[in-house]
Order: C-alpha cells, then sequence, then structure tokens
C-alpha cells in the first residue's frame, strides 16, 4: 500500500480537503495524518473520509493548539517534568481518539530522547569532512554509546510509565500504536532498545522509517538489513525517504540518495503500508516522477 504524508504540505493549507485534494492529484490515495496538521484542518479532512483511505495518524495529531508549527516532539515521554509526561499522555489520547473516529488503524508514536551532550551533528560533521573513517570519529562515538548506556535506563522508564495507560486506552479503542525508528543517536528508541519495549508491549507495532535507519547506517551505528529484518515481523507500516549521504533525508527516492529499496524491500511483510514522508521543501513534479519511477521498479 502506497501513502504519503501530509507532512508535506499541511503547513501551507488553511482547508483540510483542499489539503487531501492536492495528494490525491499526486497520484496517491491513501494518506498519513502528520503531526503537523491544525485542529482547523480537520473539518475538511472529515469531509474526505469517503473519498480517501488514511493509513496511519503520527502523533500528535492534530497539532496541540498552543503549539504553533509541526512538532512531533513538543510534549515528551522521556522528559524529567512530570506535568509535561501527563501532556503527551493526554493529546497521545486525544490522537487515538481521533484514529477511531477517522477508521484510521495505526498511531505512530516517537520514544523521544536521551537527555546528553549532542552526539548526531558532531558525527555528520566529522562524517561530511571525511572523517568518518578516522579514530577521532570512532573515539567520539564510543564515548557516546558508553555515556548512553549509563544513563538510559532513567528515560525508558519514563517512557513506560507514559505508555503502559496509553497501550490500555487504545487497546479499548481498536487502534495499533507503533514505535518509530529515530535518526539521532539521542534518540529513543535505539535497536537494543526497541526490542526491550517491543517485548514489554506485545500490542505495540514497529514503524520502520528508511531514512533514519539509513542515516544510522551511514554513521556506522547500525546494518539497515540486519535491523529492517529483525523487526519485520512487528513491522506495522513504514516512512519512505531518501538520503542525501551522510544525513540529509526526507528527499523523495532516486533523487541523490542512497537507500537501497531494491535490497531492503524484500525483507518487509507484503502489503506493508508504505508512506511517503516528503520534506515540504521539495516540489509536486518531484514527487511525482519518483512515484512514477517507483511504481515501474516495484508496483
Amino acid at each position: 500500500m502506497l501513502s504519503i504524508s501530509t507532512c508535506w504540505n499541511s503547513p501551507r493549507h488553511t482547508d483540510g480537503k483542499a489539503m487531501l485534494q492536492e495528494l490525491m492529484d499526486l497520484g496517491f490515495d491513501t494518506v498519513e495524518l502528520s503531526h503537523g496538521i491544525r485542529l482547523s484542518l480537520m473539518q475538511g479532512v472529515e469531509r474526505m473520509a469517503g473519498r480517501v483511505r488514511f493509513s496511519s495518524l503520527h502523533n500528535f495529531c492534530p497539532l496541540p493548539v498552543e503549539v504553533f508549527q509541526p512538532s512531533p516532539d513538543c510534549y515528551q515521554f522521556s522528559s524529567h517534568r512530570k506535568a509535561e509526561r501527563e501532556r503527551a499522555v493526554k493529546l497521545t489520547c486525544e490522537t487515538i481518539d481521533w484514529a477511531a473516529r477517522l477508521d484510521v488503524p495505526v498511531v505512530v508514536l516517537h520514544g523521544r530522547r536521551v537527555v546528553m551532550a549532542p552526539v548526531h551533528q558532531r558525527l555528520v560533521e566529522l562524517a561530511q569532512n571525511g572523517q568518518h573513517l578516522s579514530h577521532a570519529f570512532a573515539r567520539f562515538k564510543t564515548q557516546a554509546v558508553m555515556r548512553r548506556e549509563k544513563i538510559s535506563p532513567t528515560y525508558i522508564a519514563r517512557l513506560k510509565d507514559c505508555l503502559t495507560p496509553i497501550v490500555e486506552y487504545a487497546d479499548k479503542k481498536g487502534v495499533r500504536l507503533a514505535l518509530e525508528s529515530r535518526q539521532y543517536y539521542e534518540e529513543i528508541p535505539t535497536e537494543r532498545e526497541l526490542a526491550d519495549l517491543l517485548d514489554a508491549y506485545p500490542t505495540i507495532g514497529y514503524w520502520h522509517d528508511f531514512g533514519h535507519v539509513q542515516t544510522l547506517e551511514n554513521l556506522a551505528f547500525t546494518s539497515h538489513a540486519r535491523w529492517l529484518a529483525r523487526f519485520a515481523p512487528r513491522l506495522l507500516g513504514c516512512h519512505v525517504h531518501d538520503v542525501v549521504w551522510p544525513a540529509r533525508d526526507h528527499r523523495p527516492p532516486f533523487t541523490t540518495g542512497n537507500v537501497d529499496y531494491a535490497q531492503l524491500l524484500p525483507l518487509m511483510p507484503p502489503e506493508t503500508p508504505l508512506v511517503w514522508e516528503i520534506s515540504p521543501s521539495q516540489t509536486g513534479p518531484a514527487i511525482a516522477e519518483s512515484l512514477k519511477v517507483w511504481q515501474e521498479r516495484f508496483c
């Protein structure tokens, strides 16, 4: 199933119907309602419910009224602030309500982050300067991994405290939850943490972000193919986009990126939702051309 995320066009629309129609005009009949959708767009979205299918909702959807730009991490399950965690749980349950209302099967969640000195950007800078095989790169990364492993249990415990009531609520509403793979090493979950979280919550699924895991491979944290094969049995959907080496993501596939879809797609269960998550900076014609190539190769 091919789908496309509203993250590409929701910021420039004031009518939800027109927003969805633009995506359909690109050649998609299935849509992910992303975290940037303002409440004012939802009336138009509801009017289109019979004409377009919804593959997924991306938490938080709609955007909290007090937040003025797309921000899926505006409230964090891993925060040390109890009030912030409670707000994150409340908004997630409201997203689940919308999923049930629109008959959307899956809500995509971010686990969020471990608070530590920044890691990702420094590694990207070293890689861009041709130092990804250097001692400096290896030393910095090793020190970061050791630090994160030491402090991460506190953040995982906070995440689990939030997930427990959310999972119970989603189960009652008949909506599946999916934890998304992340791009920054500071973010949750790592490959090991993802395995532990899926073991702890049997009804939670996995959402594979091709661009994020490719970035982790580019920075020598994992093997993309191994990661996907390992978690494919719990897969509920994917975010599709390309990565300009080492970490410039959310580009249409087959442009200037290095995600090897020909190798990776056979590792997935058939009929997995493939949600194109493309940056608003990319043009409609570029997406349409990429979709044409995709259909020629894989459909």
